[in-house]
């Protein structure tokens, strides 16, 4: 892997993060609507997340044509260059259309399995995180320039702040709330944003002590997990295990061994 093959990915991701990015956020039509569900029926795709995605995958290709890709709205192909690009076109989909300003469009390179590349757009906040790996990670915003990332220092983990999400299939969902349940009294406090990529990102610029989900697939996390782990975070699943869609766990070090291990205790990852 050479700096320029990073770069000559980080390129097409950061276009194309913009502008998706900027479709959705312009392109949202006032009468928005659901257009399918996915696990359950509260768990919505909108006519605008078959859209970005085809923007996305449509862009990428006219740079790097041999590339396979895995889309969380259906894009799934098989590439012969080494390279597959993870998107999730629309990190946030309820929020969006509710008209709520947290989501985001994520976007990853692997090469041969393993993330190299991840950027992180947030339109509402004017705000782009992105990360190649082993060069940091870095956001610019519409106010300020480009500045690199790092973890809060670690608080005990009585004052953390730490973010979850909640799944859309019911008896999951009660589920994580016990376990969310057990754990406020042991935090400063637990937060819900509703975007996976946006809460690794918020990590990531010092803005939560930790983040952990349970049934996060791999569009979801690949651009921010990689974004997070560059400015200093530690990630995984389970003890000994990397992130998975049965927990994925994240957090600056020294959150991130009490929380796991809590998280382990409670059976977080339970089906």
């Amino acid at each position: 892997m050479t700096d320029a093959l990073l770069a000559e990915l980080l390129q097409p991701a950061q276009e194309a993060a913009r502008r998706a990015g900027a479709l959705l956020r312009d392109g949202r039509p006032a009468d928005l609507a659901v257009a399918a569900t996915k696990s359950s029926p509260i768990d919505v795709v909108t006519e605008m997340d078959v859209a970005a995605e085809k923007l996305i995958t449509d862009l990428i290709s006219e740079h790097r044509p041999d590339d396979g890709f895995l889309g969380e709205e259906g894009a799934s192909t098989e590439g012969t260059s080494g390279v597959r690009w993870v998107i999730d076109p629309l990190d946030g989909t309820v929020n969006y259309l509710y008209g709520l300003p947290t989501w985001s469009v994520s976007i990853a390179a692997e090469l041969d399995g393993e993330t190299v590349v991840g950027v992180v757009a947030v339109p509402m906040r004017g705000e782009t995180f992105h990360a190649v790996r082993g060069g940091g990670a870095w956001a610019r915003g519409a106010w300020d320039g480009e500045r690199r990332l790092a973890c809060r220092p670690a608080p005990p983990l009585e004052q953390a702040l730490v973010s979850t999400g909640f799944n859309y299939v019911t008896d999951v969902r009660v589920h994580q709330a016990e376990v969310a349940r057990k754990l406020i009294p042991l935090l400063r406090d637990i937060r819900r944003g509703g975007s996976a990529a946006v809460d690794l990102c918020d990590l990531a610029a010092g803005r939560l002590d930790g983040y952990y989900e349970r049934g996060l697939h791999p569009w979801d996390l690949a651009a921010g997990d990689l974004i997070a782990r560059e400015a200093g975070a530690l990630t995984g699943g389970r003890p000994g295990e990397r992130p998975a869609h049965a927990l994925t766990v994240a957090a600056t070090p020294g959150v991130f061994e009490p929380l796991q291990q809590l998280l382990e205790d409670f059976g977080a990852w339970h089906d």
